[in-house]
């Protein structure tokens, strides 16, 4: 039996019961219908930086989509880029970088592959692919064919899509998405990016200037994926930040007066993550056993020497998010896919 673990960035996870590597997309819609029409369970893997398999490891059949091929058009001021799900993202951004393609360069360094943007409409430093993502090719599970889904049809919200809250559903084949061409990046919307950058919120900046100090900034973190990084050794962000109603929000206020907040749409108040926890008592680099959060980030949960187990790394997440339950009646929800785990209620 195949380990899933080598084919994830936290290097764990059991053994598959039947493991297959999908290299074009019809062969991973056969591989899917076959196993659906068997009842077989099935697991898409891409790059595995944003899941979390159980030591059991996964009673079905393991597919890792390996599809390549990138097809580029020319729409007025935009040019329409559309991947195969299983390139390389960051290679896809080094590309739209190098050929003067903007919209997607601050989501540089996120790991992972294509297919797996608009699962979980991948966003950092004030980027999120849904601003791009013009159409989303998916294998319907449900109807039994080949589906082009717009934009407006895959549901975008913050960390979410119909693609993440269906997930037995779709499986993402490509994905296309209309660029600005422009040798400038899209306006700068996140604080600490337009700091060091020297310029203002809104401002715009080279592309190359954007994707290197996002990068320089993702190292600081540890969420670029290097081998000599330990602290790389994670699935990237473990918690989303709470988006709380008013009322909820109000009772935090009360509880932490001053604490820092982001006003949203919908009368919603987004709440840093990493400040709750490290507020609740858990530093950078708390360790629980061979796990522990990052040293450089609070919101990333880490195997940094590789010697932990699923286990472990659920027992560490339970306790931060039970911790700031307690203190600050927040529930911190996880970010990453659980496979065949959880972290109860």
């Amino acid at each position: 039996m195949e380990m899933i673990a080598p084919y994830t960035t936290l290097r764990l996870g059991g053994p598959a019961r039947e493991f297959a590597e999908a290299t074009t997309a019809e062969e991973l819609v056969s591989l899917v219908a076959e196993a659906d029409r068997n009842g077989v369970p099935t697991l898409v893997l891409g790059g595995g930086s944003n899941v979390v398999v159980a030591d059991e490891g996964f009673d079905g059949l393991v597919i890792r989509v390996v599809t390549r091929g990138v097809s580029v058009s020319r729409d007025g001021e935009q040019v329409v880029v559309t991947a195969e799900a299983g390139e390389d993202w960051d290679a896809l951004v080094v590309r739209a970088a190098g050929e003067g393609w903007s919209g997607i360069e601050c989501l540089s360094g996120v790991p992972g592959l294509v297919g797996s943007t608009p699962i979980q409409n991948v966003g950092a430093y004030g980027q999120e692919v849904s601003q791009t993502i013009r159409c989303v090719r998916a294998y319907d599970r449900l109807t039994r064919h080949v589906v082009d889904l717009e934009a407006r049809q895959c549901g975008f919200s913050y960390r979410d899509s119909v693609f993440k809250r269906d997930p037995a559903r779709y499986v993402v084949l490509a994905v296309t998405y209309a660029l600005e061409v422009s040798e400038l990046s899209g306006p700068v919307a996140y604080a600490e990016l337009a700091a060091r950058l020297q310029t203002g919120i809104g401002g715009r900046v080279p592309l190359a200037a954007a994707r290197e100090t996002v990068l320089e900034l993702r190292r600081g973190k540890g969420m670029v994926l290097d081998p000599a990084d330990p602290d790389s050794r994670s699935a990237g962000s473990f918690f989303t930040n709470p988006l709380l109603p008013a009322e909820q929000a109000a009772e935090l206020a009360v509880r932490a007066p001053g604490h820092p907040r982001w006003e949203m749409p919908d009368d919603l108040v987004k709440v840093p993550a990493a400040w709750l926890i490290e507020q609740a008592g858990y530093p950078k680099g708390y360790e629980r056993g061979p796990v522990r959060i990052s040293t450089k980030h609070t919101l990333a949960l880490t195997n940094p020497d590789g010697s932990g187990t699923t286990n472990d790394l659920l027992a560490l997440a339970r306790e931060v998010r039970d911790g700031v339950r307690e203190k600050f009646g927040v529930t911190l929800v996880n970010e990453p896919v659980l496979v065949c785990c959880s972290l109860g209620e």
